[in-house]
């Protein structure tokens, strides 16, 4: 069971809609401007991302950015 932690949320968020637009962490990384290994600690609730980072993902997933603090896909 997913514990209700936004930082667990926002990295679960990513992950699955990253995946349904048939992005890598690559290519997501590449859109932003980050750098790859971060995406992956972000999507793994290893790191806790900053607010121009996340505007910057959501930007790079084209979702508003309370599409990544909503209850998990």
């Amino acid at each position: 069971m997913i514990k209700d932690n936004i930082i667990e949320r926002i990295g679960l968020n990513i992950v699955v809609i990253r995946e349904r637009k048939g992005f890598t962490q690559e290519k997501l990384a590449e859109l932003t401007g980050l750098h790859r290994a971060y995406i992956g600690q972000i999507e793994r609730a290893e790191k806790n991302i900053g607010l121009k980072n996340l505007a910057k993902i959501a930007n790079g997933l084209n979702v508003n950015i309370g599409e990544l603090l909503d209850e998990p896909y």
